[in-house]
């Protein structure tokens, strides 16, 4: 524990563009208003921010030459997906990997339509010349663990039933056969553990969709212990905290669970790991309160024979590669790159593209 503190002894707030240092402000205030101490989230006035970012999907592309488009996968839970795809067929003259992406928001806000989110796999679809797909799944505290779990799962299933990427025209072929799981912060939580259910699934039945990869940035972890780098960093980082962490875990964890809930504290003596579990590569930010989790998460994996690299941004703020003002966030996305063409199984890797 000491070393883990020991990488941070006088934390500084980060210097940050004015633009970004807004957002990230904006960010924590929009959560603070719309939290209650219940544990509940103030949906009227959540839907009236949460209308002002959405966008919708574009079957136009764009100045990167990525188009969009949307599927159900059960409308009678609302749960949906935004496939983004490049236009350019002479690109995509080779089939791509899929990304399965999972946003972040502590499991209780944002939407796959979110601006921020949109603008994001766009600039995955591109910069790693991959099919991505956003997946919209249910929110806490309305449905707590494990709907967002099971949504990602059917999802994933809802894919391999139909073998292939519903809303995505024909002359964009895809490799389902390396399919990489992406999520940051809760999102990158839901990747872990669906990532443990379903290669399982892979071992007892003939799946088109195989998990080649897993993409974690600055996952959502946690525990009852306090670490070194949740207490130094408290008041200095924006966006994450104690309280809005412990306020999204309440709303997401059974009711009465604390925060060693295995779907949180993935690296206790009773963390669960399959026997077959992915390559993956875990972003860390050096201002992220939320590292010591992850580098212990990354640990573990090691520990138990598994493949995790670990790459890290010093000067990282939590959701850092949201921020396309940030030089951090066009780096991030060329070392997913690499990890993604690294670890397909087919002959034939996708040509690179810059970010």
């Amino acid at each position: 524990m000491e070393a883990e503190g020991a990488r941070r002894r006088h934390p500084s707030r980060p210097a940050l563009p004015w633009a970004v240092r807004l957002q990230a402000t904006g960010f924590g205030v929009g959560v603070d208003v719309i939290s209650r101490r219940d544990g509940t989230v103030n949906r009227g006035l959540y839907s009236v921010i949460d209308r002002l970012l959405r966008v919708r999907a574009d079957p136009r592309p764009d100045g990167s030459g990525v188009r969009s488009a949307d599927f159900d996968v059960d409308a009678s839970r609302g749960l949906w997906a935004r496939v983004f795809s490049p236009a350019d067929t002479t690109v995509a003259s080779r089939p791509l990997p899929v990304i399965v992406y999972f946003h972040g928001g502590g499991f209780a806000l944002f939407s796959a339509a979110n601006r921020y989110f949109d603008a994001l796999c766009r600039r995955l679809c591109y910069g790693i010349n991959a099919v991505v797909v956003s997946v919209e799944y249910r929110l806490a505290p309305e449905h707590r663990y494990p709907a967002a779990y099971d949504d990602a799962m059917d999802t994933l299933l809802f894919i391999n039933a139909n073998g292939g990427i519903p809303s995505l025209d024909d002359n964009v072929p895809v490799d389902l056969s390396n399919c990489f799981l992406a999520g940051e912060s809760a999102g990158g939580n839901i990747i872990h553990h669906v990532a443990n259910r379903w290669v399982a699934t892979d071992q007892a039945t003939s799946n088109c969709v195989r998990l080649a990869g897993l993409l974690l940035v600055q996952p959502y972890f946690g525990g009852e212990e306090r670490t070194n780098s949740e207490l130094m960093l408290e008041g200095v980082a924006p966006i994450v905290n104690l309280r809005r962490q412990d306020f999204w875990w309440k709303a997401f964890l059974p009711v009465g669970a604390n925060r060693d809930h295995p779907a949180a504290h993935v690296t206790g003596e009773n963390a669960e790991l399959s026997e077959v579990f992915p390559p993956a590569i875990v972003v860390v930010g050096g201002l992220d309160p939320l590292q010591d989790w992850q580098r212990r998460y990354a640990d573990v994996l090691r520990r138990k024979g598994k493949m995790a690299q670990v790459v890290e941004f010093p000067e990282g703020i939590h959701a850092f590669y949201m921020f396309s003002e940030l030089a951090d966030s066009t780096k991030v996305i060329e070392d997913m790159r690499v990890f993604v063409e690294s670890n397909m199984t087919s002959a034939s890797a996708p040509e690179s593209s810059a970010p």
